[in-house]
């Protein structure tokens, strides 16, 4: 085990030395992006922690979606998910409060967003011990 960390160390700095990108850091920066894009188009509505309770929820009749909620979210498919961030809550017969991101957001966006919600509802079932 010992030599297997050393070797990844070894490996790590000198890709770092040469300049080239550690094999797993594309996936980290995809998290940062990602983690980024929602706390700049969905925090407001779906708050800090992500349970449905952000700034702008005070005044709304409808209360945005617990993305921490497992059993809420894990009902939801893909799909449904995509197309909600995309065309709006209207398009999947929800909310007319959820604004459609599709002129904004890139499709490859969204689906980084559907896969960030799909991880925080996992973690929520999970938590980490």
């Amino acid at each position: 085990m010992a030599a297997r960390c050393a070797y990844l160390l070894s490996m790590a700095a000198m890709c770092l030395w040469w300049g080239l990108t550690p094999p797993g850091a594309e996936a980290a920066e995809t998290s940062t992006d990602v983690v980024q894009l929602y706390n700049t188009f969905c925090v407001q509505c779906h708050g800090l922690q992500r349970n449905g309770k952000g700034i702008n929820t005070v005044d709304m009749s409808v209360q945005p979606r617990d993305h921490t909620d497992a059993k809420g979210m894990g009902d939801i498919p893909d799909d449904e998910m995509f197309r909600a961030i995309k065309d709006g809550g209207l398009a999947v017969n929800k909310s007319v409060l959820m604004p459609p991101w599709g002129g904004v957001l890139s499709d490859d966006q969204i689906q980084q967003l559907v896969g960030y919600l799909r991880q925080l509802c996992c973690q929520a079932k999970n938590p980490a011990r």
